[in-house]
């Protein structure tokens, strides 16, 4: 069954956008279930989170900044552009986070940031399954990325660019202090990752999927949720996977 949604953050450009879209004759376009998201980056894995059917289709354009996850947006040769676009498969992380309280469960995209919540360095032990990563990490926190989610947050504490096809998740540290050469490590999807705050009275953490946070995690519990997966559509010339392989490639300039 053909559905079209256009489902747009609350900004100007985005809103601009939408109006030039629903003038334009969406009638030949063949993709079923099709979302027509707009907006950056944060607004396509809000939009992703709420709606975890397999059957629906996401086609992001981007008004933000960078737009990673999202397609540029040009009204000429619109409908063939959607209609020749390419499917990439994601399934998300997710997080069970145990606090004193609580427990809570969200997912994540992109990456689970563990993050000092005070002025003192985190505590924190890494288990895979019931096999240590490492036993005690003195640092301001750790990244579990996912290879859509390689080029975030995770390229900027120097974490590993993953290949979409490369079956594996990131562990990154952010500013180790102890082992200081502790450079993280790259493991299979299929891990089930365990990280424990170790001295959770006086040194407090956050656990953050994405962009949701929860304060004053104990326990946190990590693993792919291979029941949901989400349909990205990119053009072809600029597909997820050629993005990855870019920044791979990318060279700063001093």
């Amino acid at each position: 069954m053909k559905k079209i949604n256009i489902i747009a953050d609350k900004n100007r450009k985005s809103l601009t956008i939408k109006k030039i879209i629903k003038r334009i004759n969406l009638s030949n376009i063949t993709k079923p279930n099709l979302n027509i998201v707009i907006g950056g980056d944060g607004f396509m894995l809000k939009t992703l989170k709420k709606n975890k059917s397999s059957f629906k289709f996401y086609y992001g354009i981007n008004s933000g900044n960078y737009g990673f996850l999202m397609n540029s947006f040009s009204k000429k040769n619109f409908v063939k552009r959607v209609n020749n676009s390419s499917t990439i498969k994601i399934s998300p992380l997710e997080m069970n986070v145990r606090t004193k309280t609580n427990s809570k469960k969200n997912l994540a995209i992109n990456e689970v940031s563990i993050l000092r919540q005070s002025r003192q360095a985190a505590f924190l032990s890494i288990k895979n399954k019931n096999k240590y990563i490492i036993k005690k990490l003195v640092s301001d926190g750790v990244l579990v990325s996912t290879p859509a989610g390689s080029t975030a947050y995770n390229l900027s504490v120097y974490g590993p660019i993953l290949n979409l096809d490369s079956k594996k998740l990131s562990i990154a540290p952010i500013s180790a202090f102890r082992p200081r050469k502790w450079k993280g490590k790259i493991i299979s999807n299929n891990s089930k990752i365990f990280i424990k705050n170790l001295n959770y009275i006086k040194r407090p953490i956050s656990a953050v999927a994405d962009n949701v946070e929860i304060r004053n995690a104990i326990n946190i519990s990590i693993r792919i949720n291979k029941k949901i997966k989400y349909n990205l559509l990119y053009d072809k010339q600029k597909s997820l996977d050629k993005k990855i392989k870019l920044e791979q490639l990318r060279k700063e300039k001093s």
